[in-house]
């Protein structure tokens, strides 16, 4: 399995294919991840086009087991945040199945 890009490689490779300096690419980077928090606490979702969206989900309270006792314990309700990959790019990574 290939290596996952690390941050700064991630920065360093926007640098080069936007002709910007790799300050201005972190800068592009890290706005882009405050902007999608941000967004995400107040409306509840952000969508980064072409990629997918990121979404508050609320947890039903819910039994579930203690694995060491097997004891039944209540789990509160809480809320989540997912990633929800937009089909483009999960088909252009993982083709679909002809059938």
């Amino acid at each position: 399995m290939a290596k996952v890009m690390t941050k700064s490689q991630t920065v360093a490779h926007l640098a080069g294919k936007l002709g910007v300096t790799k300050k201005q690419a972190a800068l592009g980077v890290e706005e882009l991840a405050a902007l999608a928090v941000s967004e995400t606490k107040k409306s509840g979702q952000f969508v980064i086009p072409g990629l997918g969206k990121l979404v508050k989900v609320n947890r039903k309270a819910r039994m579930g087991r203690n694995p060491a006792t097997g004891e039944a314990i209540k789990i509160p309700a809480k809320t989540v945040v997912k990633f929800r990959v937009a089909k483009a790019a999960k088909d252009a990574v993982v083709p679909p199945k002809k059938k």
